[in-house]
């Protein structure tokens, strides 16, 4: 073998090798490290008492994981009705229900348990303030970029929903 074959040859083994290894430390990311990042939801099992959708066919939302253990989570309905004075504060009693009705936001820190799979949540703050200073555990799957959530106590009422999520790139 002259040097150019073996010299093309070793640096064909060292690539395959550095993607080899590329390869194997992403798989071994644990799974707050997975989580860090931006997500958008993709859809929601969320159920209002009657039984319809919480958010609707179309949902928004935007769900934050810090490194450092910080979270904030928006996620509402795509056809709220604009308040027609065009001010927060002056919104009929139907357009403040369908606003309180069709959104939901929180924030605050959160821990992922690597064993069970599993983030608890602790609300600081949210739009919905029975939740403040109350934690919330929920199993939780990622494959790829898709994040699937399960939440064992919706803040609709309802029974227990799944939320699946991709990756905001």
């Amino acid at each position: 073998m002259d040097r150019r074959t073996a010299l093309t040859s070793t640096m064909l083994l060292c690539a395959g090798f550095a993607l080899a290894t590329s390869e194997a430390t992403a798989e071994q990311k644990s799974l707050k490290d997975q989580l860090v990042g931006a997500w958008t939801v993709v859809t929601s099992t969320t159920t209002l008492p009657e039984g319809s959708s919480a958010w609707g066919p179309n949902p928004k939302s935007l769900y934050i994981f810090t490194e450092n253990g910080r979270y904030s989570s928006h996620l509402m309905r795509s056809d709220r009705p604009k308040f027609g004075a065009n001010s927060r504060v002056k919104g009929t009693a139907a357009e403040n229900e369908a606003a309180v009705h069709g959104a939901i936001s929180s924030f605050g820190t959160y821990s992922v348990d690597e064993a069970n799979k599993t983030i608890t949540i602790r609300f600081e703050g949210s739009t919905y303030p029975n939740r403040e200073g109350t934690q919330q555990t929920r199993p939780f799957t990622i494959e790829g970029d898709e994040l699937r959530v399960s939440n064992p106590a919706p803040s609709t009422g309802g029974p227990p929903s799944q939320l699946i999520y991709k990756r905001d790139k």
